[in-house]
């Protein structure tokens, strides 16, 4: 079955490389790098007192890499700070293969409501969005955009069915429609029905609404583990 997805994924991703341009264009690059830099220069000193704290929590790394699909199927390291525990992998398997519920939640949505892989620290950071901050820099590379799609690993694309399509035209975002209509509340086939909803109707107008969404979405942590 497993096989079956690679397969699967890998083939949206080869349709999906026909070198046409990202999503908006030079409008929605411009935005998205200025908006990076400026947040970047004004959350600096955050950014120093959440790594030393991941630092001092377990004495890990700071930061962790996740391989990602972004637009027209390149795969690029998506960033952020260190949440879970250095054996994550394992813990989490050995979870799944106990807790047959936790296991379909999994295969379901990707996410678990308990994830035995996070830290203390991690748990705040995530509640809060701050583990995805370090995402600024993956946008000033020109791998995601302010706004887009949340990024997924290959064997996610099967979920997308033929709406892969719509998720491959664009690069994908720090926030997104999803994000600000309930996260992880919803289910796995809403999230790809924003995805789609969002890159059929986008217009930078709706970016910077989205952008100002956000702001109290976090603040209140909607959907947020």
């Amino acid at each position: 079955m497993k096989s079956a997805t690679r397969s699967a994924s890998s083939t949206f991703i080869s349709v999906a490389k026909t070198g046409a341009p990202p999503l908006g264009g030079i409008s929605k690059r411009g935005f998205d790098v200025a908006t990076a830099f400026v947040a970047l220069l004004f959350l600096s000193p955050i950014f120093l007192l959440i790594a030393a704290l991941v630092k001092l929590s377990d004495g890990g790394s700071v930061f962790y890499g996740h391989r990602r699909v972004g637009h027209n199927g390149r795969a690029f390291h998506c960033l952020k700070f260190r949440t879970m525990r250095p054996d994550g992998d394992r813990v989490l398997q050995a979870y799944l293969q106990s807790n047959p519920e936790a296991y379909e939640e999994w295969r379901a949505t990707r996410k678990l409501k308990f994830d035995p892989r996070v830290t203390t620290v991690g748990a705040v950071l995530r509640k809060l969005s701050l583990d995805e901050l370090p995402q600024l820099v993956n946008i000033l590379r020109g791998e995601m955009s302010i706004v887009g799609p949340r990024p997924v690993v290959e064997d996610e694309l099967e979920l997308y069915e033929t709406a892969a399509g719509y998720y491959l035209q664009t690069r994908p975002g720090l926030t997104g429609l999803w994000q600000v209509s309930g996260r992880n509340d919803v289910s796995y086939s809403t999230r790809i029905a924003f995805d789609t909803e969002y890159v059929r109707t986008w217009s930078l107008t709706k970016d910077v609404i989205i952008v100002a969404r956000t702001i109290p979405a976090v603040c209140l942590s909607r959907g947020s583990y």
